[in-house]
Order: C-alpha cells, then structure tokens, then sequence
C-alpha cells in the first residue's frame, strides 16, 4: 500500500503529509507550496536539462577554464590540464580533489540521472531502494562539483596586478557552470516517487 493509493501526499518543501483532493492540487496549509501527487513533467523536465547538461559536458572539458596573463605572456588550462599540472608538480592530493570534484562526480551525476530514468521509463520494479538512495546520494553531492569554478572566481578577484599577472575565466568555465547548475535543477525536477509508482515483485 503505498500513499498515492488513499490520496496521501508530501509537501516537498515542508514534509507536511495530507489527503489531496480529486483533483490532485493543492497548497500546502502550512508553507503555501503547491502540491501534486507527483511533480508535473518531471521525466520530460529532467530529460531536458540532462540532455542540455552532457551537450554543455564536452566544452566544460574541451575549452580552458582559466587564463593566466603574466608579463604579457599568457597560458590557458582546462580542467585536465590543470589536474595533470598539479600532479606533476607533487600536488596530487589537491590534484586528486579537483579530478573527483570537476571531472569524476559531475560524470557519474549524469550517468545516475541516466540509469534513474531509463530505468523508471521502463517501469522497473527492481532495487527501487537501491535506486532511491542513489538518487538522494545524486541530490547531496551535486553542488560540491562548482569547487572548480569557485577557485577560478577567488583567483580572478585576487590575482589582478595589472601588467605583472592578470587571471581571467575562460569558455570552459562557463561550460562547466552550466554543467553543475543543469545537474542541479535535473535532480531537483526528479520525482523519485516515480521509482516505487511500478508494482511488483520487490528484489530490494
């Protein structure tokens, strides 16, 4: 028995639990959140944003992310540039952190929004708790992927000595940007109620 089925539904704002009436809108007494039994086009929605998100993926990875011009000399790094440099130069921890926060998580981010709603097209009723983990999982560590940009953006307000060194943001980080936000609001227009909408045998 699941909550849909006696008309039961959560704010997604405030976790607020009440009876939706037949028509399946309402706002919430407490927050004033609209609320739906599931959230309106979420699997056209997010199919959008994701698909916009691994278009945006390759000139993230493609195009230099910053530009540093120091005594009329200027040199450009990607993201993998930039990691190969550091490791290069003995810095593999903070080479490490930057691979799995630019590179690695916002990969497997795309992939899990793949695999979740591949899966709940297909109406599949397999490790629906599996599934739903991993998508809070998705939600939590998204934001860490901007850590990148963030230290671009600290160097290009700190580091501007006119003639003598100037750092500026390239296309890549703007790419990059679109990336994380796109993955971001992909995640937030996922309704993993979809995951346990399916009946049927539940292998976990």
């Amino acid at each position: 028995m699941r909550a849909r089925d006696v008309g039961l539904a959560s704010c997604h704002t405030c976790g607020l639990l009440l009876h939706l009436p037949a028509s399946g809108h309402t706002h919430c007494p407490r927050c004033g959140t609209p609320m739906h039994m599931r959230k309106p086009n979420s699997l056209n929605n997010t199919w959008a944003l994701l698909i916009a998100a691994i278009i945006a993926y390759l000139p993230a990875n493609l195009y230099p992310v910053m530009t540093v011009i120091s005594f009329g000399k200027s040199q450009s790094d990607t993201i993998m540039s930039g990691v190969i440099y550091l490791f290069a130069h003995g810095d593999w921890p903070l080479g490490l952190i930057v691979f799995i926060a630019s590179v690695l998580v916002p990969l497997l981010k795309m992939l899990a929004l793949l695999y979740l709603l591949i899966t709940v097209q297909k109406k599949s009723h397999r490790r629906r708790l599996q599934r739903t983990r991993l998508y809070r999982v998705v939600e939590l560590v998204g934001r860490w992927s901007m850590v990148d940009i963030f230290v671009v953006a600290l160097l290009a307000a700190l580091v501007n000595v006119g003639a003598v060194a100037t750092i500026e943001p390239g296309a890549g980080a703007i790419a990059f940007s679109a990336v994380v936000i796109l993955t971001m609001f992909a995640a937030m227009n996922f309704d993993p109620r979809l995951i346990w909408d399916y009946q049927g045998e539940d292998n976990g």
